[in-house]
């Protein structure tokens, strides 16, 4: 090839776009699961359920073997203004399956089964919790304790 049709052709594919390098500035990566469970942590302080949902389902992608975050995503579920049972058992389960001494999920699925009307599956989950804090001061065992008792009394 001559001379200036190389150069030609050469000038003809560094103008063209879809060759040239973007300026796109920094490059940005998106938040890690942790960063994401911190994300829902506050979302979930401020009871902005949607957004600790998501910020939950997006970290469950990237780690679903995930306990604390299976955990989460059931207390978000129960917790949003109509309550999803499903999800949350789901979650709960999922968590305790990954994680069968995770004293979060049994407190919270009791809770979750106080709700849908069967304390005899809550109080399960207290005894479970009785065996995994070795006693019954740890603040899940007292948590889930209360809210059985108070159960009772309105039942």
């Amino acid at each position: 090839m001559p001379f200036p049709l190389v150069a030609l052709v050469l000038c003809a594919t560094l103008a063209s776009p879809s060759l040239q390098a973007a300026d796109t500035g920094p490059v940005v990566s998106p938040p890690s699961a942790r960063e994401r469970i911190d994300l829902a942590r506050e979302a979930i302080r401020k009871q902005d359920w949607r957004r600790a949902l998501a910020e939950l389902n997006r970290a469950a992608r990237d780690e679903p073997r995930n306990a604390d975050i299976h955990n989460l995503l059931g207390y978000s579920y129960r917790k949003q203004a109509r309550a999803d049972l499903p999800k949350a058992f789901e979650h709960y389960r999922r968590a305790i399956e990954l994680d069968p001494r995770h004293k979060g999920a049994h407190e919270y699925i009791g809770e979750a089964y106080l709700m849908d009307r069967k304390p005899q599956e809550a109080e399960k989950h207290l005894a479970a919790l009785q065996q995994i804090c070795g006693n019954t001061t740890c603040e899940e065992y007292v948590d889930l304790a209360r809210a059985i008792a108070d159960y009772k009394l309105k039942n």
